[in-house]
C-alpha cells in the first residue's frame, strides 16, 4: 500500500399513370374503406377476401388504380367491402363501420410503408395505404420528391411554393432553396456547363443573400478542371441517385413528419431499441455493431448465442448469472515473482503484454499467449531504488517510463524491446517525479510530483518545457497534442496548454484527488478521490456524471480503469482488498472480486482481449480475471433447465 502526501438513400419511387395519384398520396380518409372497382376488387382478393360477385356493378366507384372512391367512412354497395361485410357481420343488410385507427396505428403503418416502399415492394405500399386509408407522405411532398430525384430543378422549386404553408419556420423554405440550388450548381459543372452554374451563382443563388460564406466556396470550384476534381474539393458523389438521396434526406429535415417521414425512420427506431437494450444489458462486453443485421429482432437482446437459443426472452433476468460467467470475474492465473507490495500494473496499448511496477524495485513485462491468455515473464527491469508506484507505455509500445513514490527524484525510460535503459532522469535532488504522460506524438512525454513543478521532455530526458507553482499528483495528455490535464493538491484537474502558456479549471472536487484516468474519446475522466470513491465526470460539460458505491477509499492511491469492448464498464481496487466492476451508467457494482489479502491498488483492463483484467495488491500478488473455465451450451442448457424446475 503506498500512502500518499496529498491528504493526509431512399429510391425513386416508379412514375405514376397519368390518371393515378401519386404513391401513397390516397384521397381516403384515415379510417374509411374504399368503394369497388376493378382494381379494388383484385386488391382485395390478393389481400385474402374474396370479390363480391356483383364487384364489377359496384356504384360509385372510380375506375382508375389506387383512386377508389369513399362514402363516409362505409364501403359503397356492391364493392368488395360489402362482400367482406356479409363473409364476417353476422348477415343482413346493415353495413359495419370501419374502425378508426388510432394516431399510432397509423405511424406504424406509415413506417411500414416507408420501409417496403425503400424495398422497392411498390404494390404492397399501394395496397397497405388503400385498405387502411392512410397515405404515406403528402401528395406535394411526392411530387417533391419526384421531381427532386428526377433532377428538375425548376419544378422543385415550385414545389416549395405547395410546400410552404406545411412548414413551421419562415426560414426552412430558403434554406431548402439554397441546397437545391446548390446541387443545381454542381450538376452543371459536372456536366461542363460552366455558363449554365455561373447564372445559377449570380442570379439563383446569390440573391438569397444566405450563407455568403457557402457561396464563396461554391465559387472556387469553377476553377475545377474536371469532374473528379470537383467531386474531390466539394466531397460530392456526382450527379446521380446517390447524391440527390442525400440531399433529399437533408431537405426533410426541414419538414414535419407529417407531410414527409424522416429517411430510414423504421430502421433507426428499431437501431434505438437495440441499443437500448444493450445498454441495460449488465454484461454486455461485445463489439459494438450498429447493424442491424447482427441481431435477431424477434426476441429481446442477451449477450450469448446459446443464451438466445436456449433461454429466450423471458429468462434474461435470470439468465445474469450465466453471463456473468463470460465476464472476467474469475482467477484464472495469479503472478507471484514479486517480493513486496505491488503497487501498479498496465497492459501495453496492443495488449499483447503487461507490465507490474513494485516496492520490491522492479518492473516486470509479462508476455500474453495470444491462444490461452496466459502470462508468462517476459523480462525484469532493476535498479529502481525507491520502488516503483506508476508507468506508462508509449503509444508505439517501445518504451516505457518508470515513476517511483513521493519521495523519489528520479525517472527511468526504458526500451522494452531490448530492456535497456535509455535514459534515468533526474532534475532536482529535491524534486518529485510520481507521474508521467506520453504525448500522443510518442516523442515526448511529461512528468512531475507534489514538489511544486511538472515538465516536459523528450526520449533523452533533455527538458523542453516546464510549468512551475504546480504540485502534480496525477497527469495525462489529451489527444490533441498540446493539453496537459493535471490533478493537484487543490482538489481539482486543470488543463496546461504548453503552446499558448493558458490554464484552465476543469474539475473541482471537494477532497483530495487521488488518481484519475481518461476515456479513449477524451470526453470522460475516471477519479479515485479520498474517502468519497471512484467518481465519472465529463470533460466537456464539466459536470459530475456519477458517483460509484461500494469501493473503500482512503488517503491512499488506488488507480481505476475504463474497460470493455466499448468502454462501458469501471474497473476500481478497494482497500477492503476487493476489485469493484461497475457498468458505465450504473452506479452499484455488477461484480465484487475477491481473492486478494490486502489493499488493492491498481487495476488494468486489457484493451484488446475485453474478457481480460489484470489486478496488482498489497499481498505481492497480480491476479488475471478471465471469464469462467469450460462454459459452454451443455452448462447453459443444464443452468436453464434449473430455473424451469
Amino acid at each position: 500500500m503506498q500512502a500518499n502526501g496529498a491528504g493526509g438513400g431512399q429510391q425513386q419511387p416508379p412514375p405514376q399513370g397519368p390518371a393515378g395519384p401519386e404513391l401513397g398520396c390516397l384521397g381516403a380518409q384515415n379510417g374509411e374503406a374504399s368503394s369497388g372497382s376493378a382494381a379494388g376488387e383484385q386488391l382485395a382478393h390478393a389481400n385474402g377476401l374474396l370479390p363480391s360477385a356483383s364487384a364489377a356493378n359496384s356504384s360509385g366507384g372510380g375506375s382508375s388504380p389506387g383512386g377508389l372512391s369513399v362514402n363516409n367512412g362505409v364501403p359503397a354497395a356492391g364493392g368488395p367491402g360489402s362482400a367482406a361485410a356479409e363473409l364476417g357481420g353476422g348477415g343482413g343488410s346493415a353495413l359495419k363501420k370501419k374502425k378508426r385507427l388510432s394516431q399510432s396505428d397509423e405511424d406504424v403503418i406509415r413506417l411500414i410503408g416507408q420501409h417496403l416502399h425503400g424495398l422497392g415492394l411498390n404494390q404492397t405500399v399501394d395496397l397497405l395505404m388503400q385498405e387502411s386509408g392512410c397515405r404515406l407522405e403528402h401528395p406535394s411532398a411526392t411530387k417533391f420528391r419526384n421531381h427532386v430525384m428526377e433532377g428538375e430543378w425548376d419544378k422543385a422549386e415550385n414545389d416549395l411554393n405547395e410546400l410552404k404553408p406545411l412548414v413551421h419556420s419562415p426560414h426552412a423554405i430558403v434554406r431548402m432553396k439554397f441546397l437545391l440550388l446548390q446541387q443545381k450548381y454542381l450538376e452543371y459543372l459536372e456536366d461542363g456547363k460552366v455558363l449554365e452554374a455561373l447564372q445559377v451563382l449570380r442570379c439563383e443563388l446569390t440573391p438569397l443573400k444566405y450563407n455568403t460564406e457557402r457561396i464563396h466556396v461554391l465559387s472556387g470550384y469553377l476553377m475545377c478542371s474536371h469532374a473528379e476534381d470537383l467531386r474531390a474539393k466539394a466531397e460530392w458523389e456526382g450527379k446521380g441517385t446517390a447524391s440527390r438521396s442525400k440531399l433529399l434526406d437533408k431537405l426533410q429535415t426541414y419538414l414535419p413528419p407529417s407531410v414527409m417521414l424522416p429517411p430510414r425512420r423504421l430502421q433507426n427506431l428499431l437501431r434505438q431499441a437495440v441499443e437500448l437494450q444493450r445498454d441495460r444489458c449488465l454484461y454486455h462486453n461485445t463489439k459494438l455493431d450498429n447493424s442491424l443485421d447482427s441481431v435477431s429482432l424477434l426476441i429481446d437482446h442477451v449477450c450469448s448465442r446459446g443464451l438466445r437459443s436456449v433461454c429466450g426472452a423471458p429468462y434474461m433476468l435470470q439468465c445474469l448469472g450465466i453471463m456473468r460467467k463470460q465476464f472476467p470475474c474469475y482467477t484464472q492465473q495469479i503472478l507471484t515473482e514479486h517480493c513486496n507490495e505491488v503497487w501498479f500494473c498496465k497492459f501495453s496499448n496492443d495488449g499483447t503484454k503487461l507490465a507490474t511496477g513494485s516496492k520490491d524495485t522492479t518492473v516486470i513485462i509479462w508476455q500474453v499467449d495470444p491462444d490461452t491468455h496466459q502470462l508468462k515473464l517476459l523480462k525484469t527491469l532493476e535498479g529502481h531504488a525507491y520502488g516503483v508506484s506508476y508507468i506508462a507505455w508509449s503509444p508505439d509500445d517501445n518504451y516505457l517510463v518508470a515513476c517511483g513514490p513521493d519521495d523519489c527524484s528520479e525517472l527511468w525510460l526504458w526500451n522494452v524491446q531490448t530492456g535497456e535503459l535509455r535514459t534515468k532522469m533526474s532534475q532536482s535532488h529535491e524534486d518529485s517525479l510520481t507521474s508521467v504522460a506520453w504525448n500522443p506524438d510518442g516523442k515526448r512525454f511529461v512528468t512531475g510530483g507534489q514538489r511544486g513543478q511538472f515538465y516536459q521532455c523528450d526520449l533523452d530526458g533533455n527538458l523542453l518545457d516546464s510549468w512551475e507553482g504546480v504540485r502534480v499528483q496525477c497527469l495525462w495528455c489529451l489527444s490533441d497534442g498540446k493539453t496537459v490535464l493535471a490533478s493537484d493538491t487543490h482538489q481539482r484537474i486543470r488543463g496546461y496548454n504548453f503552446e499558448d502558456l493558458t490554464d484552465r479549471n476543469i474539475v473541482q472536487e471537494d477532497h483530495p484527488i487521488m488518481s484519475f484516468t481518461i476515456s479513449k474519446n477524451g470526453r470522460l475522466a475516471l477519479l479515485n478521490v479520498a474517502t468519497q470513491g471512484v467518481h465519472l465526470w465529463d470533460l466537456q460539460d464539466r459536470v459530475l456524471v456519477r458517483k460509484y458505491q461500494g469501493v473503500t477509499q482512503g488517503f491512499y492511491t488506488i488507480h481505476s480503469c475504463f474497460g470493455g469492448h466499448n468502454e462501458d464498464f469501471i474497473a476500481s481496487g478497494s482497500e477492503d482488498h476487493k476489485v469493484y466492476i461497475w457498468h458505465k451508467r450504473s452506479e452499484l457494482p455488477i461484480a465484487e472480486l475477491t481473492g486478494h489479502t490486502r489493499t488493492v491498488n491498481c487495476v488494468s483492463w486489457n484493451p484488446q482481449i475485453p474478457s481480460m483484467m489484470a489486478s496488482a495488491s498489497d499481498d505481492g500478488t497480480v491476479r488475471i480475471w478471465g471469464p469462467a473455465p469450460f462454459i459452454d451450451n451443455q452448462d447453459i442448457e443444464e443452468e436453464c433447465s434449473s430455473m424451469d424446475s
